[in-house]
This record gives structure tokens, C-alpha cells and sequence, in this order.
């Protein structure tokens, strides 16, 4: 223990970059509720753009995440 660091910067890397699709995550829901506090009957439409949403930027931090393992 001489002041060494084990482990991969991989994984530091991918640390850093899930903070993207997270504020992606986290502004996509915000919007989403904002508009049903608006317009509650576009619930629907809303719910389902939203979770298409979710699904893109949480796509992107499982690329992330198998990249961070792959390139080792």
C-alpha cells in the first residue's frame, strides 16, 4: 500500500459519463410532470413520450457501461 491505485480508469470514465443520461434521466421526468400539472387529459400522449425518453438516455449509460467492460 504505497499510495497506489488498483483498479481500471474504465470504470472512472464511466462514472463520470452516467452523469449524462442521469440529468437526461431526471429532466425528461421533470417536463413530463410539468405537463400533466398543466394538462392533465395529455396524460397519455405524455406518459408514453416520456417513456420512450427514458428508454433512450437509459440506453445510453448500458452502451456506456458494456464499452467500460469491453475496452479493458
Amino acid at each position: 500500500m504505497n499510495g497506489t491505485i488498483n483498479g481500471s480508469l474504465n470504470m472512472i470514465g464511466y462514472g463520470l459519463a452516467a452523469i449524462g443520461p442521469g440529468v437526461g434521466i431526471g429532466l425528461i421526468f421533470a417536463a413530463y410532470i410539468s405537463g400533466v400539472a398543466r394538462q392533465p387529459e395529455s396524460r397519455g400522449m405524455l406518459q408514453s413520450i416520456a417513456i420512450l425518453g427514458f428508454a433512450l438516455a437509459e440506453a445510453l449509460a448500458i452502451i456506456g457501461i458494456g464499452l467500460a467492460f469491453a475496452l479493458k
